[in-house]
């Protein structure tokens, strides 16, 4: 059995993460959503386990210490981090795992699992995507450029990834990332145990 693939989905803040992994998912239920654990305190209607993990700060320390996270960050005062235990065991059986998470920890993840595969998802152009913002209507002026600002410094990330997705439409852009994982797939090092034994 071939290992899964640890699927890393990024971009700037509205690129359209979110919309373009949960229609990837529908798509594609063979690929399972990594759930993360965080030290924030769950909304209403979110459950322990399937949203997030909910621990405790302590905890979450003490989980650090052992290295049992993939990657971390704290954010905004609360961690959130990738259980690695319940990773490597569910790509070990052969499963697609999907990481949806910031610039930062996806880095972290190329660190200790080369073989992950990077996508970064941008905009189809600035304007496009300073109107995206906009749109929410969550923003004053001032947050509004400070978001677009950090959105510019984390698109000059993205040439450290594998792979480059514009999200023109959510539709073209799901297409492309399959077409990357049946690439992915077809690798000579992922598939070297099938035909290539001495």
């Amino acid at each position: 059995m071939n290992k899964g693939l640890l699927i890393v989905v990024s971009g700037a803040s509205g690129t359209g993460k979110g919309t373009v992994c949960k229609k990837l998912l529908d798509d594609m239920p063979k690929i399972s959503y990594s759930v993360s654990a965080t030290t924030r305190e769950p909304r209403p209607g979110e459950k322990d386990g399937r949203e997030y993990y909910f621990l405790s700060r302590e905890r979450f320390e003490e989980r650090i210490s052992k290295n049992e996270f993939l990657e971390y960050a704290e954010v905004y005062g609360n961690y959130y981090g990738t259980p690695l235990n319940e990773i490597e065991m569910r790509l070990n059986c052969g499963e697609d795992i999907l990481l949806e998470i910031d610039t930062q920890g996806a880095l972290n993840v190329k660190k200790r699992c080369p073989e992950s595969v990077l996508i970064f998802l941008l905009p189809p152009s600035l304007e496009e995507l300073r109107k995206r913002i906009e749109g929410r209507g969550t923003e004053t002026p001032e947050s509004l450029e400070r978001r677009f600002n950090a959105a510019k410094e984390e698109i000059s990330i993205g040439k450290k990834y594998d792979y480059v997705v514009v999200n023109d439409t959510v539709e073209f852009a799901v297409e492309k990332i399959k077409s990357i994982l049946t690439a992915e797939k077809c690798r000579t090092d992922r598939n070297s145990s099938c035909l290539f034994s001495d």
